[in-house]
């Protein structure tokens, strides 16, 4: 019989012209380890609003897992974004992957303005920090299919699998893509590899959030 419990790791395909995602990368290295007593099992989302959606769902029925971590491409930032707080908004400024571009509407109707992240965000951040890796308590997941995903797993978290918690984290750019984006700034896949094992370990073994602060004055 298999003891281990199951950490579920999102990543999402290339996205506006992108021919690779770092997300997705991260994604295909962690699938099948054991981190503190779990089982990661990876997956790799579409970018695209409906399917995505549908993809989250069929994932969380068959896994159900107790705890999810999606990470996503955030293109110009320059360190690990730990997400705050995920928007019931879609305001698409570019199409996604299925030529799809909503504008103002809501992840999920009826459904509250905002959720909080559940995974402990401000001790995930001490101890990338202690580990060298640039990283920042994000306020912002942007209003495309990273945040839609992000309100979506809190949504369902707190409606239909009240035992899961779930939290977002953005990834910058691979130092190939940089070199595509105006020399964007960038940060190492393997780098980028550890922060994700880093969160993971964190948010499984901690039950209660660090007390300090890591707020944004604009």
């Amino acid at each position: 019989m298999n003891t281990h419990k199951t950490a579920l790791v999102i990543g999402f395909e290339p996205f506006n012209g992108d021919t690779v995602n770092p997300s997705q990368k991260i994604v295909d290295a962690l699938h099948g380890e054991k981190i503190a007593n779990h089982a990661i099992v990876g997956a790799v989302l579409p970018t695209a609003f409906v399917a995505a959606f549908a993809a989250l769902m069929e994932l969380l029925e068959t896994h159900r897992p107790n705890l999810v971590l999606a990470l996503g491409q955030a293109g110009g930032r320059a360190g690990i974004s730990l997400e705050r707080v995920a928007i019931n908004l879609i305001d698409a400024r570019v199409p996604d992957n299925a030529g799809d571009q909503p504008v103002d509407i809501a992840v999920i109707d009826d459904a509250p303005n905002a959720y909080f992240s559940t995974l402990p965000i401000k001790a995930m951040l001490r101890q990338l920090q202690m580990r060298g890796i640039p990283a920042a308590i994000s306020n912002t997941a942007g209003t495309f299919v990273c945040n839609q995903i992000f309100f979506a797993l809190a949504h369902l978290g707190a409606t239909q699998y009240p035992k899961m918690r779930s939290g977002f984290v953005h990834v910058p750019y691979l130092t190939e893509q940089a070199k595509l984006h105006s020399d964007s700034a960038f940060m190492e896949l393997q780098t980028m590899i550890e922060a994700a094992r880093i969160c993971l370990h964190v948010a499984i073994t901690t039950k209660h959030d660090l007390h300090f602060a890591a707020g944004a004055t604009h």
